[in-house]
């Protein structure tokens, strides 16, 4: 081992000597000849350590450079996150507005504060009380429809009973008033556990799927014409007697965290059309979308007519410049002359009209015929 690093030794001397020697003399020779043979060196010898240099460069770069763009893409993360949570939350706030303009009067605005406990499911706690003018029995509703009913008031908050409870019932019918039931919590395992059911339904009576069911106004807690949900199809029970439907619930308790706790005198007077205006005037905006997109539409289609007739006029003026016969320049394509429709006559009587009123007129009804020659 010792005779091997004593040979190792002398040998990385005999290499500093050499290259120290040739070092002299290149700094000797002229510049006409060192430069050709310091050329020939970074293209043969000295390229691979020239690579691998850039190569570690980057790699290093690359290592200083990942964290900051992982931190980058998170925070972006979270950004887009947020944004999209902030766009939900105004959306729903612009849609309770909407609900309260169309109210008009008789309700109260409240935050819905969900608890974290078993039972805290079936009943959240609103931020306004009996201060406020909220009372027991008060319905609890959201623009998407119906979500519970006050069962609790204090001074200043209260609680509500949510559809989820097993106590809940509110009666109903379809949006045609054609069948008539009471609409509970589907009290059932699993998925179907935030679903609802209408039961007492008359064995005569059909629903189809998809129809609105609203709340009736019998019992005198809810108003009539409130959104519940929509039927998903017949479930089978025991009874013989009725027919019960699954109902798909207009509003999940806990996606809600604004609501309007309705006042006994907006109770009385109803809330009919309340739900059915902002359904209109939701199809008005989507005329109004409608008809925006067919202006812009049109709008770009002169734009690029206008574009293309500019960039043809400045082909036939370059052509000209040029001296390209006048013969040879194609001309612009004119466009297709308006149809014109005929004429509507003034004199919109069918000819067919006409002749069966003269042969009416020339000849006598049978009964006014056989009652002139009576004697």
């Amino acid at each position: 081992m010792a005779r091997l690093g004593n040979s190792n030794n002398r040998l990385d001397g005999t290499v500093l000597i050499v290259c120290a020697v040739l070092s002299v003399i290149a700094l000797v020779l002229p510049a006409q000849v060192r430069q050709p043979i310091a050329s020939g060196l970074r293209r043969s010898v000295l390229a691979p350590f020239l690579s691998l240099q850039k190569r570690a460069e980057g790699s290093r770069r690359a290592l200083e450079g990942h964290d900051a763009v992982i931190d980058q893409r998170d925070s972006v993360s979270i950004r887009a996150m947020s944004v999209s949570a902030l766009a939900a939350e105004n959306t729903r706030l612009r849609d309770l507005l909407g609900l309260g303009s169309r109210l008009k009067w008789g309700f109260v605005p409240a935050e819905a504060l969900h608890g974290r406990g078993s039972q805290d499911e079936f009943g959240v706690t609103l931020s306004a009380g009996s201060r406020a003018g909220v009372v027991k029995l008060s319905p609890v509703v959201a623009p998407e429809g119906l979500v519970g009913v006050v069962d609790n008031v204090d001074p200043s908050i209260s609680h509500a009973m949510v559809w989820t409870h097993p106590d809940f019932r509110v009666s109903a019918m379809s949006e045609d008033a054609s069948a008539f039931g009471i609409v509970q919590a589907h009290l059932e395992s699993g998925p179907g556990r935030y679903l609802l059911e209408m039961r007492g339904v008359p064995f005569r009576t059909s629903i189809r799927r998809g129809t609105l069911i609203v709340s009736s106004g019998l019992g005198g807690v809810y108003p009539r014409g409130i959104p519940i949900g929509r039927v998903l199809g017949e479930t089978k029970t025991a009874e013989s007697w009725a027919r019960t439907y699954l109902i798909r619930p207009a509003v999940f308790p806990a996606d809600v965290y604004a609501v309007m706790v309705l006042l006994p005198d907006r109770a009385s007077a109803g809330v009919d059309n309340v739900w059915a205006v902002g359904a209109i005037s939701d199809s008005s905006v989507r005329k109004i979308v409608i008809a925006g997109d067919s202006l812009a539409r049109s709008a770009a289609l002169a734009e690029a007519t206008a574009r293309q007739a500019a960039q043809d006029s400045a082909t036939r003026d370059s052509l000209r410049k040029a001296g390209v016969p006048e013969s040879l320049i194609v001309p612009p394509v004119a466009p297709a002359p308006p149809i014109r429709r005929p004429a509507v006559r003034s004199d919109t009587t069918r000819r067919d009209t006409t002749h069966t009123a003269a042969v009416k007129h020339a000849l006598p009804a049978r009964d006014s015929a056989a009652v002139s020659h009576a004697p």
